[in-house]
């Protein structure tokens, strides 16, 4: 089954000393079994953060540790075309 990509909106803030960043965008790519194969995180005030393979963290966080499935949350109502991921996966930013 191939990957499936989603979006979902986080209006609360990081609860850090990144806090200033303000509330963000996740975007996913989940494996068959809901683990997250790519990440980006798009904050309000403008930095980007993105996980995947060969960069699974940094100082500021990391690629997500458990499948999206297990959440009990249904995804079908955040899931996004490939293309849409790309184009942010892409992006310019950090």
């Amino acid at each position: 089954m191939p990957h499936r990509f989603y979006r979902r909106r986080w209006d609360e803030t990081r609860g850090d000393e990144f806090d200033a960043w303000g509330h963000s965008d996740w975007y996913f790519e989940a494996g068959d079994d809901g683990w997250p194969v790519r990440q980006v995180e798009v904050y309000d005030a403008g930095r980007v953060l993105r996980y995947g393979p060969g960069h699974q963290e940094d100082r500021y966080g990391g690629l997500g540790e458990a499948s999206l499935y297990d959440s009990g949350d249904d995804w079908s109502d955040f899931e996004i075309a490939e293309v849409e991921f790309e184009r942010v996966w892409d992006a310019d930013g950090e």
